[in-house]
């Protein structure tokens, strides 16, 4: 049965991958400015903001998802996530218990690695000045790369024998020896095809094996340069840090943020300070709601001076700035380059019901697949071994298994269950 996506969140200790965990979920995960805070790799779930079929079909008023929420036609999907312990250089040998967590990451769809953007932490998590931050990026993909090259580099030998043996293709003998890191026939046909390599497999040299490696990695573990502390006040070195960075990856790949900011605002909007929908540019204060005519303040709670402040800082530094602490956009923009697709199930397709809540309450299930999945894999993914005597899309039009789900086109399915 197809597996739900996990997106895996790396980086050095001290970089803020906690907090941008619990910024994106209600986890609790343990934090603090020393290394190895968080030493078992802790599963959780965020949620993925998409458009959701409800406002395309005009019944937002209706919508009642089972998990997550909607608001205005903004949904919040349900996405695993795997918060990685902190890694440093010499991981790939085993340094800081790093076999183990890079072992913890073969099976995530994309990373988000979190980069401390302000320079104030070294390569090992300490505190320090002026670090060069696209360091960590070099180093952390090479330690990634090392890791995948060392594990089979050390069974060369007989895998070259192997191949030999049964006339295999490259492709099958690859396959074979990735497989444990979730890959597909598909992914290493793609790095061969990029590669464009002449010589046959048993003849490779290891510059060949490397950049084969590399190619794999790549196309395994598409990743996400999370720029984090964004909000620290030295911002000329932040800009040239940003810029050096930027340089070096494509900026699709490149989101600015700042977890602590989002973390302190989403608990201000529960202790009734503010009212802030999570990953939005925008902010409302009790005073700002006075001014534009409520003269209750939506009911908001009245902040201290050193409060009121802190906020006002935070609103220059980091909104009006960046336009949102970004930690939102990390997972959208992972998701991007995964090409995730929501598909959205429902019992009845005239009405988008889903047999529980009535006709009031449409659009209650969501789930999140990979670009060019089929309507099949959809079904088995939601159904699992139940029969289905057929499958309806939008209008009550029969879709075929085979079809693939796309964003508008057979992402709204209803199974109908017998043989």
């Amino acid at each position: 049965m197809p597996r739900d996506p996990l997106i895996g969140l790396v980086g050095k200790p001290s970089s803020g991958k906690s907090t941008t965990l619990n910024s994106l979920t209600d986890a609790s995960s343990k934090v603090g400015n020393y290394p190895f805070t968080t030493i078992d790799p802790q599963r959780a779930i965020g949620y993925l903001q998409i458009d959701c079929a409800c406002k395309r079909f005009g019944v937002s008023d209706k919508c009642r998802p089972n998990y997550g929420g909607c608001h205005d036609g903004q949904r919040s999907v349900p996405i695993e996530l795997l918060d990685v312990a902190g890694l440093v250089p010499g991981a790939h040998q085993g340094r800081g218990l790093g076999n183990k967590f890079l072992d913890d990451l073969r099976h995530a769809d994309a990373l988000i690695h979190v980069v401390d953007v302000s320079g104030t932490t070294d390569a090992e998590g300490k505190a320090t000045r002026g670090y060069d931050p696209s360091q960590d990026i070099v180093w952390l993909r090479s330690e990634i790369v090392r890791w995948v090259q060392g594990n089979l580099m050390e069974k060369w030998g007989s895998i070259r024998r192997r191949h030999v043996a049964i006339k295999a293709t490259a492709v099958e003998t690859l396959q074979n020896q990735f497989s444990g890191y979730g890959s597909t026939s598909s992914v290493v046909a793609r790095c061969l095809d990029n590669l464009g390599i002449k010589e046959p497999l048993e003849e490779w040299s290891n510059e060949t094996i490397e950049n084969v490696v590399k190619a794999f990695v790549d196309e395994k573990f598409p990743t996400v340069f999370a720029l984090n502390k964004i909000d620290h006040p030295d911002a000329d070195k932040m800009r040239k840090n940003i810029s050096k960075i930027a340089k070096m990856q494509d900026p699709k790949s490149i989101v600015l943020c700042s977890a602590i900011s989002e973390v302190f605002l989403r608990r201000l909007a529960k202790q009734n300070y503010i009212k802030y929908v999570e990953g939005s540019e925008f902010l409302d204060t009790r005073e700002d709601l006075i001014e534009m005519g409520d003269p209750d303040g939506g009911g908001l709670r009245e902040m201290d001076e050193k409060l009121k402040t802190r906020v006002e800082n935070l609103k220059d530094m980091v909104l009006y700035r960046f336009g949102s602490t970004g930690v939102v956009q990390c997972l959208s923009r992972a998701a991007e380059l995964l090409g995730l697709v929501p598909v959205f199930t429902v019992r009845n397709i005239h009405t988008f019901a889903s047999g529980t809540g009535g006709t009031n309450s449409v659009f209650r299930d969501c789930v999140l697949v990979k670009k060019n999945s089929t309507v099949g894999t959809v079904a088995r993914k939601v159904m699992g071994d139940v029969p289905i005597s057929y499958i309806e899309g939008v209008g009550g039009i029969r879709v075929s298994e085979d079809e693939i789900v796309e964003v508008g086109k057979h992402d709204v399915l209803s199974f109908k269950v017998g043989r």
